[in-house]
């Protein structure tokens, strides 16, 4: 009774809203282009969730800035960390872009009545150079102009400016930071209290896109939830299975099967890569990962590098993708792609609080969809969210390994092992002594 109450707790939301995904779907297929009558319903889902944009970016990315924190580590574990992480993530996002580029995610024939039912088309700037559109989308002309959702990676970059000048006035920066604390805590309530309502609003945007769609979009996220999974479970698999080979040979493939389904099995029961860091550290070490790789490594991780969350970026972006037609054949747009996922990552990795609205987000704004489209990225972070979660923990452990690698050497496991069994018998010595 006790696990079925921690499994309803860890889940209750997701549950919620799949169960309103499902509702919304049902009410789509009988009403049909009736079931637009509940639009506004949705509406209100998202109108709350827009009014909140512009201050949670704000606050969370300039907190964000203003109070990191480094702790002491030796400077080449450091390096080969920030390492890992980029390598790792490059490929974690390529490999979510292959997966998803010959597969039409959701077919919704007619693009431009997509347009038509999002109030909004898709952005066109074809008269405006790279640059030109680089400055358009960093910067804006007024002040106002930041205020407006549509400008989010404007409001981002004005966000960083304005934590590293609080960091550079130190003290007397202290009252401004408190202020913004207690906004930024009140913004996460005022979410807390949307989320309340984002079953119904989310059913009935559902409901909507269904009976405008079909069966098709519907289908659609089913598809998202079936191929992630798959992906996810080949990663899983085949990619910790060759950084292991990479990083110690048979030895540490075999040390890590032995010891990372703890973690992996706490990851999918409480959806949380938080509630794994002791998890991972222990099993870090039983692999014979030294305790400064393990503990350095670990934290970070946790915070920074998230493998689950880039290749749902991708998912995300490649939904979109299909949604509003967009050729992904032309270069410049699988560029994009790209770099939108892996900026979008890096948010949802850095920001503990409301990183996935925020991520959400740029890829609208760096993709140039209609902000109207954010309920979907919401869905589909919530029907991948549970392997998601799952990559996310146990890619923590196996950067240690590769970190191991790198700073430790090729010998790194029988190192450590050697290290570890003279700590112990060290340590026994001295209890008998006493």
């Amino acid at each position: 009774m006790k696990k079925f109450k921690n499994f309803l707790k860890n889940y209750k939301t997701m549950i919620l809203l799949i169960l309103a995904m499902i509702i919304g779907a049902i009410c789509g297929l009988i009403f049909k282009e009736d079931a637009m009558v509940v639009k506004p319903l949705g509406d209100l889902f998202l109108n709350l969730m827009f009014v909140i944009i512009v201050p949670l970016v704000f606050l969370t990315i300039a907190l964000a800035v203003a109070k990191v924190q480094h702790p002491k580590r030796l400077g080449k574990i450091m390096v080969s960390t920030v390492v890992v992480f980029l390598i790792t993530s490059v490929i974690a996002v390529g490999i979510g872009f292959i997966s998803t580029y010959f597969v039409d995610l959701v077919d919704t024939g007619d693009s431009s009545s997509i347009r038509e039912l999002f109030d909004g088309e898709v952005a066109s700037d074809t008269d405006l150079n790279f640059l030109e559109r680089t400055v358009q989308l960093i910067s804006v002309d007024d002040f106002t102009g930041l205020l407006s959702k549509d400008n989010v990676v404007a409001l981002l970059v004005c966000a960083l400016i304005v934590g590293f000048s609080m960091r550079m006035s130190g003290e007397k920066a202290e009252p401004l930071l408190k202020v913004m604390e207690s906004a930024h805590s009140v913004v996460f309530n005022f979410i807390k209290i949307t989320m309340y309502y984002a079953p119904i609003g989310i059913g009935c945007y559902f409901a909507s896109y269904v009976g405008s769609f079909g069966a098709s979009i519907a289908t659609g996220f089913l598809k998202v939830a079936i191929l992630y999974a798959l992906v996810a479970l080949a990663y899983y698999v085949i990619m910790y299975t060759l950084y292991a080979f990479i990083a110690g040979g048979k030895k540490a493939v075999i040390a890590w099967w032995k010891n990372i389904l703890p973690s992996t099995f706490t990851a999918l029961a409480t959806c949380s890569s938080a509630a794994c860091i002791p998890i991972n550290i222990d099993s870090a070490k039983k692999m014979n990962v030294s305790d400064d790789v393990a503990d350095t490594t670990i934290s970070l991780a946790t915070n920074l590098h998230q493998d689950g969350s880039m290749l749902g970026s991708v998912f995300k972006i490649m939904f979109l993708v299909c949604l509003f037609g967009t050729n992904v054949a032309d270069a410049g747009t699988t560029i994009q792609i790209l770099i939108t996922a892996l900026v979008a990552s890096v948010l949802i990795s850095a920001v503990p609080i409301g990183g996935g609205t925020i991520s959400e987000m740029v890829i609208i704004s760096m993709m140039g969809y209609p902000v109207a489209a954010l309920p979907v990225l919401t869905m589909i972070a919530t029907v991948i969210d549970a392997p998601a979660t799952a990559l996310n923990a146990v890619g923590d452990t196996s950067c240690t390994l590769l970190v191991s690698r790198a700073v430790d050497g090729k010998d790194w496991i029988d190192k450590n092992k050697v290290v570890a069994e003279a700590e112990i018998k060290e340590k026994n010595k001295k209890s008998k002594r006493k």
